[in-house]
């Protein structure tokens, strides 16, 4: 499948998904959000693909923000519709039962930062720079984003950041749970791919587990989250991966994960 928006390059089980729109700073116009979804659910499909990178050509930004050119001549129900195919993006990455992880490196704004928010890790450069600035554009976040920062930063920094409209740094952004990792700029490319390894050779009916369970028990009560997650936990049990992960274990090996 070609795309005339997106780079996508495989290292081994490693899917990595690149914006490719630079000269725009990244920003996800209706094209843009409709290739990254078609471009996930390839990645979900395809069982050689265990881990998933997400990243901004150029150097300057992750992503930008949505293109501001299309929002500003939308009308109400052309607004909704954008609304609903942006968070239907996010929703296809967050549920993807795959780790997904953002490459933040430059600007992570409004659009860009929702769509980092809906990865499962991200790690940003010491130059990111991370905020919701809809507010200046007489908007609020409309792909999620007031939601997911409430869940990641709590209300108070979530209020802050989409009522100011200021973006934070690396570092703030660190502090406030945004980020997982920051590093060098140089260094980032590398502790990417190394995480990605990481994860990429882990057990994948495990981590889909992992995902799910952390998902749900998110968006119910603990009850409903604990109840999930112990059939989560006989699932993983009956699978050929658990019998391998605990013999490598006992033999003092390393494991080889299968996927079955």
């Amino acid at each position: 499948m070609t795309y005339r928006n997106l780079l996508i390059a495989d290292h081994d089980a490693i899917r990595e998904i690149t914006i490719n729109r630079p000269e725009k700073l990244n920003a996800l116009d209706r094209a843009t959000i409709a290739e990254l979804d078609r471009a996930f659910a390839e990645a979900g499909a395809d069982p050689a693909v265990r881990v998933a990178v997400l990243a901004g050509a150029g150097g300057k930004a992750f992503v930008a923000g949505a293109d501001i050119s299309e929002l500003a001549d939308a009308d109400p129900l052309a607004a909704r519709a954008m609304s609903r195919a942006g968070q239907a993006l996010m929703r296809r990455i967050e549920g993807l039962g795959k780790p997904v992880i953002a490459r933040i490196d430059g600007y992570a704004l409004g659009g860009g930062l929702e769509l980092a928010m809906a990865c499962h890790l991200r790690l940003a450069s010491e130059k990111a720079r991370l905020g919701l600035p809809e507010i200046t554009l007489g908007l609020l976040p409309g792909f999620g984003g007031t939601q997911r920062l409430l869940r990641l930063a709590g209300r108070s920094a979530a209020l802050e950041l989409c009522l100011t409209g200021t973006p934070v740094d690396a570092a703030r952004a660190y502090a406030l749970g945004l980020v997982n990792r920051v590093v060098a700029a140089d260094q980032l490319a590398g502790e990417v791919l190394a995480l990605a390894r990481k994860l990429a050779d882990s057990a994948p009916i495990a981590l889909a587990a992992i995902l799910d369970a952390v998902l749900i028990g998110g968006e119910c009560g603990i009850e409903a989250g604990l109840d999930y997650e112990t059939q989560q936990f006989a699932v993983c049990s009956a699978s050929e991966d658990m019998r391998e992960g605990t013999r490598a274990f006992l033999e003092k090996r390393a494991a080889q994960f299968l996927g079955r």
